[in-house]
């Protein structure tokens, strides 16, 4: 319904979503200082994140925290676990087995690798709990056993573990002291390397596609009388929602409505997009004057807990609608701060009168859980995501190690080793926010049929194990048995 001819624009259409996150990697293979709170857990329990695989066409180019030690530790398990010929009796096999006994070797070693996914999910789970129950010597020996298991180039499992187990370290080293100043970090991408990570990320994965087109959709439908049409977009990071939207208003019978967009982000993001808001206007113009769209741009460079109804610009006469994509999740509710800025930006968009509030969201509980079941949440939930990614994304693709780290693996950090006002992935199931939007007066606005089924459209060129679901005037993106993301709309 809305998609555009690729030759006919800039390649920019990226997301950034994960913008707000403060913390950077984390080099768990490096020791912190001796001064720091984080020595005495970081010498008895380092983890090594690290490429096990030595086929792997990954190069790592960006100075994340991969060592080859790993590798040596996984040959000395394998002989152990396998006998100290085996290896090469399963490279010679054509000359040593014959066919019967091969298929019988390869099955035992799939079945043991089986198994060895199987207990690690269960160890991270009991490493967790053992620092739940501050039993601090059961912890730091299940580090001392997980890292042995985990690897950023192996099983999603193994994969997110790394992640997991880094994150674990964290919070076990953070005792009475910011994790900020106990663990070293690593250095940020460049700002066009970040920007390659996330344009893999939002290719491969249907995520965000999703989430601005049922956005789109809603906005679309709620506009189609409007002449004069103001969106306020909340988190715009690289603009990339609206071209298809304004593609969209060029095409309706009639002719296309004036449009204004508000874009909001605060200096975090100009980083990734290598430049201030005035990139996102200047390309959202041009795409506009290339399809005859009247197009007006309005910056507003601040944080989102700091937007006040006179950063906005409204103007009578104008149609509002307003964009919460991925981007409430950052704000503080009532059990971080006094302000409640989650509840209260609510109300100050119900007060402007809106004609429509798309609402676009993670499907998850980790915003007051407590640790424990925090953790098993944000595994069960990134599971589902590295999976996701491992169909699409081939083993050896050189930057999945990046583009996992640099858009995922910070998320899944800073909900395990966060806490306070430091966490600021705090996710809320739809629900929750359902009940958010009607303390603050809005009533929900109906789904488009149509829009539903030009996402469905869209999943078909994904892998068969994406769903969609509309429930209760949503729509639910899922990954088999797992949602995943969230879209509704509301008046």
């Amino acid at each position: 319904m809305y998609k555009h001819p690729r030759q006919e624009m800039e390649p920019y259409s990226l997301p950034t979503k994960r913008r707000y996150v403060p913390v950077k990697r984390y080099c768990t293979t490096e020791s912190s200082s001796p001064d720091s709170p984080a020595y005495d857990v970081l010498s008895n329990a380092t983890v090594l994140v690290t490429n096990n695989n030595n086929n792997s066409a990954y190069e790592d180019t960006s100075g994340s925290c991969v060592t080859d030690e790993f590798n040596d530790k996984i040959k000395e398990l394998e002989t152990v676990m396998m006998g100290p010929d085996s290896l090469d009796l399963v490279l010679d096999y054509n000359d040593s087995f014959d066919s019967t006994s091969c298929q019988e070797t390869n099955s035992w070693r799939s079945t043991l690798e089986a198994v060895s996914r199987r207990d690690l999910r269960a160890d991270l789970v009991s490493c967790a709990k053992a620092m739940s129950e501050n039993d601090l010597m059961m912890a730091r020996s299940m580090m001392e056993k997980l890292r042995l298991m985990v690897s950023v180039s192996g099983e999603p499992i193994e994969r997110l573990g790394a992640y997991l187990l880094e994150g674990l370290v964290a919070q076990l080293s953070s005792s009475g002291s910011s994790i900020y100043n106990s663990l070293n970090k690593c250095p940020e991408p460049a700002s066009t390397e970040l920007l390659s990570y996330m344009h893999i990320l939002y290719e491969v994965c249907p995520y965000f596609k999703f989430g601005y087109m049922s956005a789109n959709g809603a906005i679309a439908e709620a506009m189609k009388e409007e002449n004069r049409v103001h969106i306020i977009d909340f988190q715009i990071g690289q603009g990339s929602q609206w071209v298809t939207l304004i593609q969209a208003f060029a095409a309706r019978p009639g002719g296309p409505p004036r449009i204004r967009i508000t874009g909001i982000d605060d200096t975090t993001s100009a980083y990734a997009r290598g430049g201030g808001l005035g990139i996102v206007g200047n390309r959202l113009a041009k795409l506009a004057k290339q399809f005859n769209v009247p197009f007006e741009f309005n910056s507003v460079p601040v944080s989102v807990s700091e937007v006040k109804p006179n950063n906005l610009g409204v103007r009578p006469g104008e149609a509002l609608a307003v964009n919460f994509a991925f981007v409430l999740h950052h704000m503080p509710d009532e059990s971080v701060s006094t302000e409640n800025h989650r509840d209260r930006l609510l109300r100050m968009v119900k007060s402007l009168s809106p004609k429509v509030v798309t609402l676009v969201e993670q499907e998850s509980n980790t915003n007051t859980a407590a640790f424990f079941p925090r953790f098993k949440e944000t595994m069960d939930y990134y599971d589902a995501m590295f999976e996701s990614i491992d169909v699409t994304l081939p083993r050896n693709h050189k930057q999945r190690i990046n583009v996992e780290q640099h858009c995922l693996a910070r998320d899944v950090v800073n909900i395990i080793a966060c806490e306070g006002a430091d966490r600021v992935e705090r996710h809320e199931l739809l629900g929750k926010w359902r009940s958010r939007f009607e303390m603050a007066g809005f009533t929900p606005y109906p789904l488009s049929p149509v829009v539903n089924s030009t996402i469905r459209s869209l999943l078909r060129n994904y892998s068969d194990k994406y769903r969609l679901e509309e429930r209760d005037g949503a729509l639910y993106l899922g990954w088999m048995q797992r949602d995943l993301v969230a879209s509704c709309a509301w008046k």
